[in-house]
């Protein structure tokens, strides 16, 4: 099988972003992006989607956390993208339903092409850390957009952020984890119209 990896760099006058991406990894995750909390969550997405992950960032902090992380998301979409090739013979969808002590989160994906975001979390307007609880949908929408997938996601139960932002990131992880994964009894592109998008 071809090796599946992306890499990306972006410089803006916001923010100077690399990212490595291998999807048949084995959950290595080396990431900086100035916002311990950030990279906490996108460690877990490393390890827990079995994708080996490596994310240099350099972002406009003393402004505030948005720049950094919106431009990670599309970073790491434009990897994910680049990883995937063509898309033939994946499962092209995923599911994950994860539980976080007293949270519990719902993240679905499609594969398909076409970038949607629908990311449903109650959370207060709080900071974790240095990370701005809104800051997750966002990254979430950039990331969706340039990888070019369906992504929703549902917070069922929780009231700590931490916990809820952790497993709506870990059920991320699996969601893309089992969408990405080949399957050989898929033939070509996983699409009744023969293409995808």
């Amino acid at each position: 099988m071809a090796l599946r990896r992306g890499a990306v760099s972006r410089q803006t006058k916001e923010t100077d972003i690399t990212v490595e991406l291998n999807l048949d990894g084995e959950g290595r995750g080396n990431i900086t992006t100035g916002l311990g909390f950030f990279d906490h969550l996108l460690e877990a997405l490393a390890r827990h989607g079995l994708f080996d992950l490596e994310i240099r960032a350099v972002g406009d902090l003393e402004v505030d956390g948005h720049h950094t992380v919106e431009d990670v998301g599309i970073c790491l979409g434009r990897a994910l993208d680049r990883a995937l090739g063509d898309r033939a013979g994946i499962v092209r969808y995923g599911w994950a339903c994860l539980p976080m002590d007293e949270a519990l989160v719902l993240a679905s994906v499609d594969l398909g092409g076409r970038p949607f975001t629908d990311c449903r979390l109650d959370l207060p307007p709080v900071m974790v850390g240095e990370f701005y609880t809104g800051l997750f949908a966002e990254f979430c929408r950039s990331l969706a957009q340039t990888g070019r997938f369906n992504l929703h996601v549902r917070q069922l139960a929780g009231e700590d952020p931490h916990h809820v932002l952790e497993a709506a990131v870990k059920a991320l992880a699996r969601a893309l984890s089992a969408a990405c994964r080949v399957d050989e009894n898929v033939q070509g592109i996983p699409s009744t119209k023969g293409t995808l998008s």
